[in-house]
C-alpha cells in the first residue's frame, strides 16, 4: 500500500534500528564486530496531500542499547559479555548526561526512481549537533530502509578502546533503519 497524507508514528512496535561498529587496531583479531540494536525509540512522519514528505523526527535512547552478535574474536561472545559491551557503549556515549539521540530532517529529495531518496538533517548526539545524511531505499510498498554512516568524533564521542589502544571501536558506525509503515497505510491511521 502506498503512505497516505498525515502523521505517521512509529517505533519498535513496526522497524528496528540497528547500529553495527567493525574492530580496528594491530590486536583487532581478538575483538568482535558488534550488531547493535536500539530497542527503545521512537519516530513520526509527517507527509502532505501531494504525497510529499515534509517533517521527521526520531528519537533513540541510548540507555536501551542491546549487543546482538558480535562476529569475529578469539571467542564467541557469551550473554554477559553483550551486557558488559552494552555497559561500556553507554559509558562512551555518555548516555547519564545525554540519554538520547534524536534526528531532525530538514530536507527530502527523492530520487529518480521515486522508491527512495536522500533525507538530510541533524543528528543530536552525546550533547553536540551535527549534519547527517540519510540514503533512503523502498524495498517495498510501505517499506522503508534508511542508512547511514556516523562518526563517532564528530559529535566528541572517543571511540572504545582497550590494550593501550592497540584493540579498538572504528570511528565510523553504520546504522539502518528499518521502517514498516504498510499496516498505518492499510488502516488509515496517523492522519
Amino acid at each position: 500500500m502506498a503512505i497516505h497524507p498525515g502523521r505517521h508514528q512509529f517505533g519498535t512496535d513496526t522497524g528496528r534500528i540497528t547500529l553495527r561498529t567493525f574492530r580496528d587496531g594491530l590486536a583487532a583479531s581478538a575483538g568482535h564486530d558488534l550488531t547493535i540494536d536500539a530497542v527503545r525509540w521512537t519516530g513520526e512522519l509527517v507527509v502532505e496531500q501531494d504525497l510529499a514528505p515534509s517533517a521527521l523526527t526520531v528519537t533513540i535512547d541510548l540507555g536501551a542499547l542491546v549487543v546482538r552478535d558480535g562476529t569475529g574474536g578469539i571467542k564467541p561472545l557469551s550473554d554477559r559479555d553483550k551486557r558488559e559491551i552494552a555497559v561500556s557503549a553507554r559509558k562512551v556515549l555518555g548516555a547519564d548526561r545525554h540519554p538520547q539521540a534524536t534526528f531532525t530532517a530538514t530536507g527530502f529529495e527523492p530520487d529518480a526512481s521515486g522508491t527512495g531518496g536522500t533525507i538530510t538533517g541533524t543528528l543530536a548526539l552525546a550533547g553536540k549537533s551535527g549534519p547527517q545524511r540519510l540514503a533512503v531505499s523502498q524495498p517495498e510498498p510501505g517499506h522503508y530502509r534508511a542508512t547511514t554512516t556516523i562518526r563517532q568524533t564528530g559529535y566528541g564521542i572517543k571511540p572504545y578502546s582497550a590494550f593501550l589502544g592497540s584493540l579498538r571501536v572504528a570511528d565510523a558506525v553504520e546504522v539502518e533503519a528499518d521502517i514498516d509503515l504498510s499496516a498505518d497505510a492499510d488502516q488509515g491511521q496517523g492522519s
